[in-house]
Protein backbone atom coordinates (compact mmCIF):
# COMPACT_ATOMS: atom_id res chain seq x y z
CA UNK A 1 0.00 0.00 0.00
CA UNK A 2 1.54 3.37 -0.97
CA UNK A 3 2.02 6.26 0.90
CA UNK A 4 -0.72 8.08 -1.10
CA UNK A 5 -2.89 5.39 -0.83
CA UNK A 6 -3.28 5.68 3.01
CA UNK A 7 -4.13 9.19 3.00
CA UNK A 8 -6.58 8.85 0.81
CA UNK A 9 -8.11 6.30 3.20
CA UNK A 10 -7.49 9.00 5.93
CA UNK A 11 -9.15 11.45 4.46
CA UNK A 12 -12.24 9.37 3.34
CA UNK A 13 -12.53 8.45 7.12
CA UNK A 14 -12.32 11.78 8.43
CA UNK A 15 -15.14 12.61 5.76
CA UNK A 16 -17.03 10.16 7.10
CA UNK A 17 -16.87 10.99 10.50
CA UNK A 18 -17.67 14.32 10.54
CA UNK A 19 -20.69 13.58 7.95
CA UNK A 20 -22.06 11.13 10.37
CA UNK A 21 -21.76 13.92 12.79
CA UNK A 22 -23.34 16.28 11.22
CA UNK A 23 -26.27 13.96 10.81
CA UNK A 24 -26.88 12.92 14.08
CA UNK A 25 -27.10 16.64 15.32
CA UNK A 26 -29.37 16.96 12.46
CA UNK A 27 -31.17 14.52 13.83
CA UNK A 28 -31.27 15.78 17.37
CA UNK A 29 -32.46 19.46 16.58
CA UNK A 30 -35.15 17.59 14.47
CA UNK A 31 -36.00 15.56 17.78
CA UNK A 32 -35.75 18.25 19.84
CA UNK A 33 -37.59 21.10 17.55
CA UNK A 34 -40.54 21.62 19.98
CA UNK A 35 -38.41 22.45 22.88
CA UNK A 36 -37.56 26.66 22.51
CA UNK A 37 -35.53 28.49 24.94
CA UNK A 38 -37.02 30.87 27.48
CA UNK A 39 -36.05 34.12 25.46
CA UNK A 40 -37.17 37.05 27.61
CA UNK A 41 -35.93 39.57 29.83
CA UNK A 42 -37.31 39.47 33.58
CA UNK A 43 -40.40 41.19 34.78
CA UNK A 44 -39.17 44.90 36.05
CA UNK A 45 -40.26 44.41 39.19
CA UNK A 46 -37.63 41.60 39.79
CA UNK A 47 -35.37 42.27 42.49
CA UNK A 48 -31.48 40.59 42.35
CA UNK A 49 -30.65 38.66 44.77
CA UNK A 50 -27.32 37.15 43.13
CA UNK A 51 -24.88 37.52 40.30
CA UNK A 52 -22.64 35.26 39.06
CA UNK A 53 -20.18 35.04 36.76
CA UNK A 54 -19.18 31.53 35.13
CA UNK A 55 -19.65 28.79 32.13
CA UNK A 56 -23.31 27.41 30.90
CA UNK A 57 -22.46 23.71 30.38
CA UNK A 58 -25.27 22.12 29.00
CA UNK A 59 -29.20 21.25 29.52
CA UNK A 60 -30.12 17.87 29.28
CA UNK A 61 -33.12 15.41 29.63
CA UNK A 62 -34.11 15.41 33.33
CA UNK A 63 -31.97 13.20 35.54
CA UNK A 64 -29.96 12.19 32.45
CA UNK A 65 -26.66 13.78 32.32
CA UNK A 66 -25.36 12.48 29.23
CA UNK A 67 -28.38 13.02 27.00
CA UNK A 68 -27.60 16.33 25.74
CA UNK A 69 -30.75 18.26 24.09
CA UNK A 70 -30.18 20.18 21.47
CA UNK A 71 -32.43 23.50 22.16
CA UNK A 72 -31.81 26.53 20.02
CA UNK A 73 -29.62 28.86 22.06
CA UNK A 74 -28.41 26.23 24.57
CA UNK A 75 -27.25 23.26 22.39
CA UNK A 76 -23.71 25.12 23.06
CA UNK A 77 -21.28 25.19 25.96
CA UNK A 78 -20.31 28.80 26.71
CA UNK A 79 -19.69 32.00 29.30
CA UNK A 80 -22.26 32.71 31.18
CA UNK A 81 -24.09 35.66 33.39
CA UNK A 82 -26.21 33.88 35.70
CA UNK A 83 -28.80 36.66 37.34
CA UNK A 84 -31.01 35.03 40.54
CA UNK A 85 -34.00 37.14 41.47
CA UNK A 86 -37.35 36.58 43.23
CA UNK A 87 -39.23 36.22 40.37
CA UNK A 88 -36.56 33.43 38.62
CA UNK A 89 -33.11 32.60 36.65
CA UNK A 90 -31.82 34.82 34.31
CA UNK A 91 -29.15 33.57 31.73
CA UNK A 92 -26.67 35.93 29.61
CA UNK A 93 -24.88 33.56 27.42
CA UNK A 94 -22.36 34.73 25.17
CA UNK A 95 -23.88 35.45 21.41
CA UNK A 96 -27.20 34.80 22.50
CA UNK A 97 -30.12 36.99 23.39
CA UNK A 98 -31.42 36.75 27.38
CA UNK A 99 -33.10 33.61 28.63
CA UNK A 100 -35.16 33.96 31.78
CA UNK A 101 -36.56 30.82 33.60
CA UNK A 102 -39.77 32.03 35.66
CA UNK A 103 -39.72 30.73 39.51
CA UNK A 104 -42.88 29.20 38.59
CA UNK A 105 -40.93 26.68 36.03
CA UNK A 106 -37.91 26.29 38.18
CA UNK A 107 -38.24 22.49 39.87
CA UNK A 108 -35.16 22.57 42.00
CA UNK A 109 -31.74 23.11 42.27
CA UNK A 110 -28.89 20.92 43.24
CA UNK A 111 -24.77 20.22 42.81
CA UNK A 112 -23.79 17.59 40.58
CA UNK A 113 -20.41 16.20 39.42
CA UNK A 114 -21.00 15.32 35.77
CA UNK A 115 -22.78 16.53 32.59
CA UNK A 116 -22.44 15.48 29.09
CA UNK A 117 -19.00 16.88 27.96
CA UNK A 118 -17.81 18.09 31.32
CA UNK A 119 -16.12 16.36 34.63
CA UNK A 120 -15.47 18.14 37.75
CA UNK A 121 -14.81 17.70 41.58
CA UNK A 122 -17.57 16.63 43.82
CA UNK A 123 -20.56 19.29 43.67
CA UNK A 124 -18.52 21.59 41.29
CA UNK A 125 -21.58 21.90 38.47
CA UNK A 126 -24.94 23.22 39.93
CA UNK A 127 -27.95 21.40 38.06
CA UNK A 128 -31.11 23.47 37.40
CA UNK A 129 -33.93 21.54 37.68
CA UNK A 130 -36.93 23.75 35.47
CA UNK A 131 -39.95 23.16 32.73
CA UNK A 132 -40.01 23.70 29.37
CA UNK A 133 -43.79 23.35 28.56
CA UNK A 134 -44.70 19.74 29.95
CA UNK A 135 -41.30 18.45 29.53
CA UNK A 136 -38.60 18.99 32.51
CA UNK A 137 -34.85 19.84 31.63
CA UNK A 138 -31.12 20.07 33.96
CA UNK A 139 -29.39 23.11 32.71
CA UNK A 140 -25.95 22.38 34.22
CA UNK A 141 -24.04 26.13 35.05
CA UNK A 142 -20.36 25.90 36.34
CA UNK A 143 -20.05 29.12 38.49
CA UNK A 144 -16.19 30.67 38.10
CA UNK A 145 -15.53 32.63 41.33
CA UNK A 146 -18.23 32.05 44.07
CA UNK A 147 -18.47 28.91 43.62
CA UNK A 148 -21.10 26.30 43.03
CA UNK A 149 -22.25 26.30 46.71
CA UNK A 150 -22.87 30.02 46.61
CA UNK A 151 -25.34 29.64 43.47
CA UNK A 152 -27.11 27.23 44.48
CA UNK A 153 -27.96 28.68 47.61
CA UNK A 154 -28.79 31.83 45.78
CA UNK A 155 -31.30 30.03 43.72
CA UNK A 156 -32.36 27.68 46.79
CA UNK A 157 -33.38 31.28 48.50
CA UNK A 158 -35.84 31.72 45.42
CA UNK A 159 -37.82 28.75 45.93
CA UNK A 160 -41.04 28.63 47.45
CA UNK A 161 -40.65 26.89 51.03
CA UNK A 162 -42.09 22.85 50.73
CA UNK A 163 -44.28 22.20 53.90
CA UNK A 164 -43.04 20.69 56.57
CA UNK A 165 -44.56 17.12 56.77
CA UNK A 166 -44.70 17.10 60.55
CA UNK A 167 -46.77 20.19 60.44
CA UNK A 168 -50.13 19.62 59.74
CA UNK A 169 -52.26 21.27 57.03
CA UNK A 170 -55.24 20.35 58.36
CA UNK A 171 -55.63 22.37 61.60
CA UNK A 172 -56.87 20.10 64.24
CA UNK A 173 -59.25 21.51 67.00
CA UNK A 174 -60.83 20.25 70.14
CA UNK A 175 -63.62 18.28 70.16
CA UNK A 176 -66.81 19.33 71.94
Amino acid sequence: MTREMVIAIMIALAVVLVALGVWAWKRRTQRDSALAAPIGEAPADAVVTGRFDGFYVATTAHDAPLERLAIRGLGFRSRAAITVMDAGVALDLTGQPRMFVPLADIEGVDRATVAIDRVVEPGGLVRLSWRIGDVTVDTFLRAQDAGSRALTDAITGILPRPLDPATPTIPTGTDA
